[in-house]
């Protein structure tokens, strides 16, 4: 049983309480690194505004037209959606409503709610960052796997949309790499990220299928056969949300199983928690025991996800 070459018992599976105030913190700088763009750009908000003596002149600078928008509360996607005039219209609603109330401080207040929209943007960008993160942790343990066995992989660019051949030492490649693809025994592996299977019908974080990159899309729509695993990932730190994302990664996971059984095929199922209480640790071993899971760890132990992206390289 490959789980066993990282797991004695499902104790080792429980996440330890500095592995979860290290992921607190993980999370903290994620923020941090985020925010750093907006905060640059309110900087320079504030050096374009300063030479304006009175609120009203704001709108005759074409250049931050668009951060007037964003401090009277418009979203990317609300900007998208509104007419030219409708915008200036709130504009001029906000330098009434908000900037001359300030009087000389009327920048300063700008800058402010500038920030407080970013702020609003990042607060929902940052629901997705453990997910990120983890996603990230786990690809580069794949490619460092990979590398080791000096096995040449290709990875797929998101920037780009194009496939591009790996070195082993390109770094923070994970930040934008959404599929992997590598050669086993005379076969080609591809590993797909986040993906909506039509056969399932719903997305799953992980599918690795026996086929080439150009033959993913045929393979999805098509070939269930060419499926050879599925994994389920969550990132969340938070013990309060444990119980709730395994519920979600079973149910998913339940799902791929009855849509696979249904076909007379049986590819192996895996699961990497980030947070795994003790009551999750023992229903995650009960399953492992008897088959319903292949695989699984804890994503805060280096040696456990190592071992697993060891056995998915293999497989």
């Amino acid at each position: 049983m490959p789980y066993l070459r990282h797991l004695s018992t499902s104790a080792d599976l429980v996440t330890a309480p500095e592995d979860i105030r290290a992921g607190f913190v993980a999370l903290a700088l994620e923020r941090s690194r985020q925010a750093t763009p907006f905060v640059e750009q309110a900087r320079a908000l504030k050096v374009s505004a300063m030479p304006v003596k009175y609120p009203n002149e704001l709108v005759e600078i074409e250049c931050i037209r668009p951060a007037l928008l964003t401090a009277a509360g418009f979203s990317e996607k609300a900007t998208k959606q509104t007419k030219e005039k409708d915008q200036t219209s709130a504009i001029q609603d906000f330098i009434e409503k908000f900037l001359e109330p300030a009087g000389r401080d009327f920048v300063e207040e700008l800058v402010y709610r500038f920030l407080l929209t970013r702020g609003d943007s990042l607060g929902g960008s940052m629901r997705n960052a453990a997910g990120k993160l983890g996603e990230r942790k786990f690809t580069r343990s794949l490619i460092a796997t990979l590398t080791l066995h000096e096995t040449t992989y290709q990875w797929f660019n998101t920037k780009s949309n194009t496939w591009i051949t790996g070195t082993g030492d390109d770094a923070d490649i994970e930040m934008s790499l959404k599929a992997l693809s590598w050669e086993k025994n005379s076969e080609i592996r591809t590993l797909i990220y986040n993906r909506t299977i039509p056969l399932v019908g719903k997305n799953i974080d992980f599918c690795l299928l026996c086929c080439t990159p150009d033959e993913v899309e045929q393979a999805i729509h098509g070939a269930p056969e060419e499926f050879i695993a599925f994994g389920e990932l969550k990132s969340g730190i938070d013990p309060a949300g444990a119980d709730e994302h395994w519920k979600t990664a079973q149910t998913a996971l339940a799902r791929v199983r009855t849509a696979f059984v249904n076909q007379h095929l049986s590819p192996y199922l895996f699961f990497i928690g980030a947070v795994i209480a003790d009551s999750m640790a023992q229903e995650i071993w009960n399953q492992l025991e008897d088959g319903t899971l292949k695989n699984a760890a804890n994503l805060t132990n280096p040696n456990q996800v190592a071992s697993l992206s060891n056995w998915i390289v293999n497989l």
